[in-house]
């Protein structure tokens, strides 16, 4: 079985920045794509941004697309990180990593989350 686990949440001020980590560990897996998505409190989970494993293509939620940088490590290892440089206070939210695996239409593989606030 897949584990993702996310680390590099936390606690910080607006303007400052973090970098999340993704680590897939278990049995090795053929990715599609990897990515992160965010909940904040009382809201649906949303998108954030996204890699395609072959082509290293990648996507962003608009809102951060100027200041968040999805990157991978070098194959073999699926570690999909997220730099994200100025956050802002709407930033707040659990943030989760997820990986979309070979012969799986949509994102089937979820790690437990890491808690990222900001704060003013």
């Amino acid at each position: 079985q897949v584990r993702l686990v996310e680390s590099g949440g936390g606690l910080v001020q607006t303007g400052d920045s973090l970098r999340l980590s993704c680590a897939a560990s278990g049995r090795t897996f053929a990715a599609v794509a990897m990515g992160w998505f965010r909940q904040a409190p009382g809201k649906e989970r949303e998108f954030v941004a996204s890699m395609r494993w072959a082509n290293g293509d990648t996507y962003y939620k608009d809102s951060v697309k100027d200041r968040f940088t999805i990157s991978r490590s070098r194959p073999p290892k699926n570690t999909v990180y997220l730099q994200m440089n100025s956050l802002k206070l709407e930033d707040t939210a659990v943030y989760y990593c997820a990986a979309q695996s070979v012969g799986s239409s949509e994102y089937n593989i979820w790690g437990q989350g890491t808690q990222v606030t900001v704060s003013s």
